[in-house]
């Protein structure tokens, strides 16, 4: 009888998790097999997805953000131009709704930090009872003598109380000044300091000081003199130039008329290049600048202002050919390139 043999399989089933007895090739793929009852290893994709999902994260925030912006300025609604009918009823309602400053308002606040009072002391006349006058050129009329007025000084005190160092004084001239250096260095007309013994200026915040005769220059009758205290913060004024000038153009002068001030006049330029002789034939001014802003004793050496702001002139005198010496419409200034060349200075 014949014994039935087994057959043998070269896959035969082992049992899980036995080794394999059998060795392996080299690279042979018997490694990359999963054991059995192992899970299958993830696709290459999914495991990158699963290392790099912060960064997917943040590109897509930033790609999210990088479109919203996009959309945001692709559809924002553009301005509509104006019309001119639009802005001339923008301009009118601000006129009919707000008060603007006037001008010549403006033009005076500028200057008026650098405008000061001069005041000039000088010993009596023998047998007299004022110096002033004798000998003092004039500003185009006689007037009368005139002794120290406390009331228009500006100094507070005492009544009758004269400025300190002028004792036994008398004030024989009144006049006002334009500080053009910081550092108290001021334009003013000659014949406001001629003959004085001692000068004194006040400045816009009501310091007082003696100021110095610097230098004079009787062919313009300009004169320089220097503070010896000047306030802090001490403004010059801005020059300008005369040569832009012409007939018609507003102007202000700024000033201690009769001791009042500083007061402020307003007017036009009324011509340039004008020629000025006072009565006394004493001198003859030429390249002068006509104007109308009322000037009156007092105002002389002070600036004539143009609406910018700009000094362009120093009022010296004013005809009249009466004896009252008061202002009937026709002023003069020296121009600043003239009071410019005679001090010594670019006068811009």
């Amino acid at each position: 009888m014949l014994t039935k043999r087994q057959v043998l399989y070269s896959g035969s089933r082992r049992a899980p998790g036995a080794a394999s007895s059998v060795p392996r090739a080299a690279g042979s793929d018997v490694d990359s097999a999963p054991a059995a009852g192992a899970s299958p290893a993830p696709p290459p994709s999914r495991a990158f997805g699963r290392r790099s999902k912060g960064l997917l994260v943040f590109l897509g925030g930033v790609g999210c953000a990088l479109l919203i912006g996009w959309a945001y300025l692709s559809f924002e609604p553009r301005a509509t131009p104006l019309t001119q009918e639009q802005i001339d009823a923008a301009v009118l309602h601000t006129l009919e709704n707000k008060t603007l400053p006037a001008r010549a308002a403006k033009a005076a606040e500028m200057v008026r930090p650098t405008v000061v009072r001069v005041n000039s002391f000088a010993e009596p006349a023998a047998g007299k009872g004022t110096a002033a006058g004798k000998g003092t050129p004039k500003e185009g009329a006689k007037r009368p003598p005139r002794k120290f007025d406390p009331g228009a000084s500006g100094k507070s005190g005492k009544p009758g109380e004269q400025p300190e160092g002028t004792s036994g004084l008398e004030q024989v001239s009144l006049g006002t000044g334009v500080v053009i250096v910081d550092d108290g260095t001021i334009l003013t007309n000659l014949h406001v300091v001629y003959g004085a013994k001692r000068l004194t200026v006040t400045f816009f915040d009501g310091t007082e000081a003696e100021a110095d005769l610097v230098s004079v220059h009787p062919e313009n009758d300009l004169a320089v003199i220097k503070a010896q205290k000047i306030p802090d913060d001490l403004p010059a004024a801005t020059l300008g130039s005369a040569s832009r000038l012409k007939p018609g153009d507003e102007v202000v002068a700024v000033g201690f008329p009769f001791g009042m001030g500083p007061s402020v006049s307003f007017g036009v330029i009324s011509g340039l290049n004008r020629e000025f002789r006072s009565p006394e034939g004493e001198r003859l001014l030429t390249r002068l600048i006509q104007f109308d802003a009322a000037a009156n004793f007092g105002n002389s050496g002070g600036p004539l202002v143009t609406m910018q702001g700009d000094v362009v002139g120093i009022v010296t005198a004013i005809m009249n050919p009466t004896e009252s010496g008061t202002f009937i419409g026709i002023g003069f200034a020296v121009t600043i390139a003239a009071a410019g060349r005679a001090v010594g200075m670019h006068p811009f």
